[in-house]
């Protein structure tokens, strides 16, 4: 995209165009790479240029690293606590051994990544940190690129609280580096109950660790339903150490008289009660978040306009495509839903509509909104949240509910902790959303999903085979409440309990 300069001061007007391509893409993650794949197809010269790793931020420092930390956890946590079936053992848990695997296996995927890059021509990639002009031109390394339509994927970052880095130095970690420790600690304040603040402060605390975990409101995993919320802290402080309500005044890091070469961390803080409280400890994990790249970019000489949270206005959630120019944010970068799914479905969209033929580009329709948080039991939100729901004054719903504490198969597993809220709409006899905190969560949450994707009535849903005994018995006990309270008649020839 080539814009006419605004100042005389920009010496870019000095350098030469090195290159014209129809698109470039910025940014080589999840959704970077799929459109590039896809805009490669039609597009020959499609360039895409990347500052930092090749791979993704879920297979480096998010999703697959953290599910390898949570597998060593669980089985940590299963060898530890089976006395109730008359199975006696207590985990012997090789810190640097698990650290170890969690790298290698996480190079493991990798590696597939890479090879796949490594596959694309020479001449269709640039390793280098971009920068649009004022003339909409890219500048990177010794390039000066013209292109006709420009893809932004540029990811996010951890976002850390002002001074936070310099009070605490090296006692300090993120989602970025906790995955590089060598060695399991013996401590760690983890601030933040979000879903990477969760996972990894359970995991690490079944790995021995002694976790402390901040929240500045009684709430966890965001989320919105409050006795799911007020369920998911039940279930998970019978093991997690929670200050949830607590407010962080100060963090640092003191130096041992003993020993120049260690540190230990501290956070001075106001527990939920307003009493002034001191948490002291080997690492503080700051797990408050993450914040797209794009406010460096240069993304507002293209005509991009942004809101005081970097989010970019006028934005086409099934595109990414920003109001009438020829320019597309996707992913993590126009923080819309910072879900890998999502963000790989926002980069193939981006992909196909710079092609030529935009009227049978294929625009992958919008996600089913779906969150999962790993921690256990899992936490799940599908579909419309009850605020949502409650805001639509022509909604008229109904809440279907079942408990996990007696749901047969999960006492038979000794997980039975947990609650499931279905949202159902009384005219349509559909699901609107739901929300919970249960075993096999994951599953519930994905069968879920579908119904609602396909427009699945509750008759639809209990006209399914629920084999007995699983946990998913649980997801037709609230099916069945939802449709009691909506008192459509329905005969089922199933009369099994979830409890037998």
């Amino acid at each position: 995209m080539n814009k006419q300069p605004d100042s005389a001061s920009d010496h870019s007007n000095d350098k030469k165009v090195t290159r014209k391509v129809s698109v470039a893409i910025i940014g080589a993650g999840t959704a970077g790479q799929n459109a590039f794949r896809q805009a490669r197809k039609i597009k020959e010269d499609a360039l895409i240029i990347n500052d930092g790793f090749w791979t993704t931020t879920c297979i480096e420092i998010g999703c697959m690293p953290s599910k390898l930390l949570i597998a060593a956890a669980d089985r940590a946590y299963d060898t530890n606590h089976s006395s109730e079936f008359g199975v006696h053992a207590s985990a012997q848990i090789d810190g640097k051994q698990v650290m170890e695997r969690v790298r290698a296996e996480r190079s493991h995927f990798a590696n597939y990544i890479k090879e796949q890059v490594d596959s694309w021509p020479e001449n269709n990639k640039i390793a280098g940190r971009a920068h649009i002009n004022k003339q909409g031109l890219i500048e990177v390394n010794d390039e000066l690129i013209e292109a006709e339509k420009i893809i932004v994927a540029t990811g996010s970052s951890t976002f850390i609280p002002d001074d936070w880095a310099k009070k605490l130095g090296k006692t300090l970690l993120t989602s970025d580096t906790v995955f590089e420790l060598a060695d399991l600690p013996k401590s760690m304040a983890v601030v933040g109950a979000g879903a990477i603040g969760l996972e990894l402060a359970q995991a690490f605390t079944r790995l021995g660790v002694d976790v402390t975990l901040f929240n500045q409101v009684k709430r966890v995993a965001g989320l919105k339903d409050d006795d799911i919320n007020n369920k998911a802290i039940d279930c998970l402080s019978r093991e997690l150490t929670m200050h949830l309500g607590s407010k962080i005044i100060n963090v640092g890091s003191q130096t041992s008289a003993d020993n120049a070469a260690s540190a230990a961390a501290f956070i001075d803080y106001e527990d939920s009660a307003g009493a002034s409280q001191q948490w002291q400890g080997e690492y503080v994990l700051v797990a408050t978040g993450r914040r797209n790249n794009i406010d460096e970019l240069g993304v507002e000489n293209l005509g991009v306009e942004l809101d005081e949270k970097n989010r970019p206005k006028q934005l086409d959630k099934r595109t990414g495509k920003i109001g009438d120019l020829e320019v597309y944010i996707v992913g993590d970068a126009n923080a819309n839903l910072p879900l890998l799914h999502v963000a790989s479905d926002e980069g193939f969209s981006a992909g196909s509509m710079v092609c030529d033929n935009k009227k049978d580009a294929y625009i992958r329709p919008p996600a089913t909104p779906f969150s999962i948080v790993f921690c256990s039991p899992q936490i799940v939100n599908v579909g419309m949240s009850l605020p949502e729901i409650q805001e639509d004054s022509e909604l008229e719903y109904v809440i279907g509910k079942v408990s996990f504490d007696n749901q047969g198969r999960s006492r038979v597993m000794g997980v039975n902790c947990g609650l499931l809220h279905i949202y159902g709409c009384k005219k349509t006899d559909r699901i609107l959303g739901a929300s919970m905190v249960a075993p096999d969560a994951e599953y519930i949450g994905h069968i879920l999903a579908m119904a609602i994707t396909n427009d699945l009535s509750i008759k639809d849903m209990l006209d399914m085979p629920f084999y007995h005994p699983t946990i998913l018995e649980g997801l037709r006990t609230a099916l069945h409440d939802v449709q009691q309270m909506m008192r459509i008649p329905y005969q089922s020839n199933d009369t099994q309990q979830d409890n037998s």
